[in-house]
Parts: C-alpha cells; structure tokens; sequence
C-alpha cells in the first residue's frame, strides 16, 4: 500500500484514519528495527539515543492506540510501504562493512530520514484532528511530533559534535 491506502475519502476523518494506521505501522516497525540499530552502533552515546527512542517509541504506539480509541476506531496497521523502505534502507547501513565511526554517521543520516518522515506524518494528522475539533487527539499527535523532532535534533547534535567529527579523524576502526 501506499502513503493514501484507502482508495476513497468520503470525510477528514477518513483521511485521519487512515493517516493514524499508517503511522501505527511505522512506529510498530520501528519498534523492531531500533533494538538493531542500537546493537549495531559502535559510539556508545549513539547506543544510548536509539535505545532511549525505542522507549519513546512505543509510548507513541500507546498514544496511537488512545487516539483510536478516543474515534471509536479498532487499532489497525496499513502497510506504510515508506517506513518499510526507510527500514530497509537502515539494515543495509547496519550490514555494512568498514569503518565504524563513518557507519555511525550513516546511521544517524538513516535514522533522521525516519524521523523527518515520522514529523510530516504526525503534523499532518494533528492538522486534521484540529481541524475536526478532536482536541485530545491533537494533544495526543503534538505530543508525539514534539518528542519526534526531539529525537531529531539529538541526532543532529550526536552526529555534529561528536560522531562526523570523528569520522573525519577516523580510519582504523573497522568490522
């Protein structure tokens, strides 16, 4: 499926339906894919991060699971074809070979396009709760947009300060 699964939209709320089980997909996904990248990290601060998001992470599963319940919907998963992709595209930086600052740094560009993707998810969706006046589930997408860009500029200080730093010294530490 893609971004747009439903092939009609007869309401704004369908279209937030369907935007909330696109994004339940995608954190779901990501549940599974951060304990990997984590595992694979070789900078102990970057470790920390992907493993401080998984606990994150699964609090917006929670938060997904409120905002079905608050419309009366069953939680359901559509296929996010995107965050498959984005995943896929994370385990071939984990599977790869040479230095391991440098993959590091890889890692974090990997992860932040998850992150972007994840932000212009829920900004949309919080867009449309506001504007079907469904405060609490507002609340709820603003919440997770908030810790998602979070997530974000952490990486990008992770990578500046520390990691692409490195990576430009670096030329011993390999798999």
């Amino acid at each position: 499926m893609g971004l747009f699964t439903n092939t009609e939209f007869h309401s704004l709320e369908d279209l937030l339906v369907d935007q909330l089980k696109d994004l339940y997909d995608a954190e779901n996904r990501l549940v599974e894919a951060l304990p990997k990248m984590a595992e694979a990290a070789y900078t102990p601060k970057l470790r920390e991060a992907f493993s401080s998001h998984l606990a994150e992470t699964r609090n917006h599963v929670a938060r997904l699971d409120q905002a079905f319940t608050a419309l009366g919907v069953p939680p359901e998963r559509e296929t996010c074809a995107a965050m498959k992709g984005l995943i896929s595209e994370g385990s071939q930086v984990i599977d790869a070979k040479g230095d391991l600052v440098v993959r590091d740094a890889a890692l974090i560009a990997a992860a932040q396009r998850v992150e972007h993707y994840e932000m212009a998810g829920y900004g949309s969706a919080r867009t449309f709760a506001q504007q079907l006046g469904l405060r609490e589930i507002a609340a709820l997408l603003q919440s997770t947009l908030n810790e998602e860009g979070g997530a974000d500029k952490k990486l990008t200080e992770l990578a500046v300060t520390q990691i692409n730093v490195e990576a430009l010294r670096s030329k011993t530490a390999s798999v």
